[in-house]
């Protein structure tokens, strides 16, 4: 049988749409609306297979244990080991999880927002990009629990869950420095993000609090959704055109291309010259010699995400905002 739409329901049971809408999200009560007319529409939904399971459990319950999430992109290693985490702790607690990626793109973030409220979760993780604070914020005055990482929005009061950006990338640069490093590259993203802008922040102190002038000739900003063999000639430029005895990799996968443009021209890692990744990946402890990272505690992250969006569902009052930065760890290898 096809199942029905909530015009359908709202025809059958010879009510308003929004009479049907206000049932469906739990607002019939404060709405007014009759016991009766409650019963004939659950009836009707029941009965028609209207997204069953969940819809009859919202009905019951007022919650339909799910949390939408939504990350930038789900093939990036960060992104897909924290979504498990999350899951996995959810789980365990009586919650799934749906996920989906908005490859930084504000529109798709957008979309996957108003899809998740259609389906009804009952909060949202999200690592925002700028240009999706009106829509985050009818989430919050809804009174949708919301917790921000990796990431935040200035502009909007909500929790957050992060990483010590500035120092990771200060202390990886420090670390060069001490190793009688001076001409220290970054290969960074042009994407407008906190942690990205931090990252770069970082460096910049480093170098001038070792007396190094900085120097913009030595920041490469690779566009974010380009081909990968486009990414490793701008790479391999960089390389061939000025003396740089170490490198800082903004992201993962920027190390990973910049592994490979390494090869492609010769370039050997060791005493003359270093690399750091951002963010670790099983190919740097693979790799000859294995690549020095940076790494973010993604077990505590995933923990404090869950505990912060647990407390917020279960308080029925508005809990103040809360920031969790936690710190990372530079592992260096050789």
């Amino acid at each position: 049988m096809k199942s029905l739409s909530i015009k359908d329901i709202a025809v059958k049971a010879n009510v308003s749409i929004t009479t049907v809408s206000f049932i469906i999200n739990g607002k019939a009560k404060e709405k007014s609306i009759s016991e009766a007319v409650i019963e004939k529409v659950k009836k009707i939904i029941e009965e028609s297979g209207y997204k069953p399971n969940q819809i009859a459990r919202s009905l019951r319950t007022g919650n339909s244990n799910i949390i939408g999430l939504i990350i930038e992109d789900i093939s990036n290693s960060f992104f897909s080991r924290i979504a498990r985490l999350i899951e996995d702790k959810a789980y365990k607690r009586g919650y799934k999880i749906i996920y989906s990626s908005t490859e930084n793109n504000i529109d798709k973030a957008k979309e996957l927002i108003n899809l998740f409220k259609s389906r009804k979760v009952d909060a949202y993780i999200i690592s925002p990009i700028k240009g999706i604070e009106e829509d985050v914020q009818m989430l919050l005055d809804d009174g949708n629990p919301v917790i921000f990482f990796d990431r935040n929005l200035p502009n909007v009061e909500t929790s957050y869950v992060g990483a010590d950006h500035f120092n990771a990338s200060y202390q990886s640069i420090q670390s060069f420095i001490d190793q009688g490093k001076k001409n220290i590259a970054l290969v960074t993203t042009d994407i407008n993000v906190a942690q990205i802008t931090e990252r770069h922040d970082g460096y910049k102190k480093a170098l001038e609090d070792n007396g190094i002038k900085y120097d913009d000739n030595l920041v490469l900003k690779i566009h974010f959704n380009q081909e990968e063999n486009e990414t490793i000639e701008q790479i391999k430029a960089l390389f061939e055109n000025k003396k740089i005895d170490a490198v800082l990799f903004a992201t993962n996968y920027l190390a990973i291309s910049g592994l490979k443009a390494l090869k492609q021209i010769d370039k050997k890692i060791g005493g003359d010259f270093a690399v750091i990744a951002y963010d670790d990946h099983e190919a740097f402890e693979l790799h000859t010699p294995r690549i020095s990272a940076i790494q973010q505690p993604l077990e505590e992250i995933a923990e404090a995400i869950i505990k912060l969006i647990l407390n917020r569902l279960s308080s029925k009052g508005k809990l103040p905002a809360e920031e969790l930065i936690i710190p990372t760890r530079l592992v260096l290898r050789n």
